[in-house]
């Protein structure tokens, strides 16, 4: 699930009546436009969110759980379009794929929701294991898992729900403004740093999770690390970029990123290195100067999208090409 799709589920949980129904897609076979551990929950009253396809199964998927909300009676089905010629509903998907979605009734927000609700915002991963196809019905469903290593059991699906990726934009200009909106639309915790007061302000930047006005060191230091946070340098003055990049160059980040071109980035890092860091040559192919996809952006907005495609790219272990050239499996 997508930070946003998850955080809209648990919202759903916390205010909509009860019960919920919880749709899985727990199994996928060739093709297909979510991965396993999508989900949509739909409330007692109708509403509901989340999805497991590009809205081709949606419907039926939300009749199928009203019928679950009735009975109570788990249930696992099959959507097989691996067969080109063959018509759903009247419609030929063509997907090249077999998913299967596990339905289950919960009379309250479950405690695996709490959980994870509670890691996320603690920035902590989720383990969770889904038995679908358990011969005693009062097994069968969601529950919390010790780690994230895959079962071995038939019929069990295992899933990590990773923290949001954390995007600090060191420099609060008003190039800054779309990507900080770009990245919350795609449900990243956004942080806002600059030495500036004026410009690092929660009316600037409503929302950013946090606005943190300090010295450019200081914003270096108090910046986590991790593999799942990404920093980007864009204050347009080069004696704030400069403390700035010193102190995060050495850090062991998920993506780190600078604004402007290539001499100028080139000539900070030989400013560090005169200051006595060793700046490795792992350190310097982890720096992506100039920042962003080769997008052909001028625009704030389309830098904006350059930065983000290429921090999504990075963090997912991807290159960022175009999908028609590559050979392998679209989800592997």
């Amino acid at each position: 699930m997508s930070g946003r799709e998850t955080a809209a589920i648990l919202q759903l949980f916390r205010n909509a009546p009860e019960p919920f129904a919880l749709a899985t897609l727990v199994e996928v076979q060739g093709s297909s436009y979510r991965r396993a551990g999508a989900r949509i929950l739909l409330a007692s009253d109708g509403n509901s969110v989340g999805s497991i396809s590009g809205g081709c199964l949606e419907e039926d998927v939300r009749q199928r759980a009203r019928s679950v909300l009735a009975t109570g009676v788990a249930e696992a089905f099959t959507y097989n379009t691996l067969d080109e010629n063959d018509l759903i509903w009247g419609v030929g998907l063509g997907c090249h794929g077999m998913v299967r979605v596990f339905i289950e009734r919960l009379i309250k927000m479950p405690d695996w929701a709490a959980s994870l609700e509670s890691n996320l915002n603690s920035f902590q991963p989720t383990f969770l294991r889904v038995s679908w196809d358990h011969a005693d019905p009062q097994e069968r469903g969601t529950h919390l898992a010790d780690s994230m290593a895959p079962s071995l059991l038939p019929g069990v699906f295992s899933q990590v729900i990773e923290p949001p990726i954390t995007l600090v934009i060191c420099g609060g200009g008003d190039d800054a403004i779309p990507l900080a909106q770009l990245a919350a639309r795609m449900g990243w915790a956004v942080v806002v740093a600059d030495p500036r007061p004026t410009y690092a302000t929660t009316r600037r930047f409503p929302e950013a999770r946090k606005c943190l006005v300090a010295p450019p060191d200081q914003i270096a230091r108090e910046i986590p690390v991790g593999d799942r946070t990404a920093v980007v340098i864009m204050t347009h003055h080069y004696h704030f970029d400069v403390p700035l990049l010193h102190g995060l160059v050495t850090k062991p980040l998920g993506y780190l990123g600078l604004l402007g071109p290539m001499k100028r980035a080139e000539r900070i890092l030989a400013e560090i290195e005169a200051d006595g860091v060793a700046v490795t040559p792992e350190m310097r192919a982890r720096l992506r100067a100039p920042v962003g996809l080769d997008l052909g952006s001028e625009a704030p907005e389309g830098i904006a999208l350059s930065i983000v495609a290429e921090i999504h790219a990075v963090l997912s272990g991807r290159d960022g090409r175009p999908l028609k050239e590559r050979a392998l499996p679209i989800h592997a």
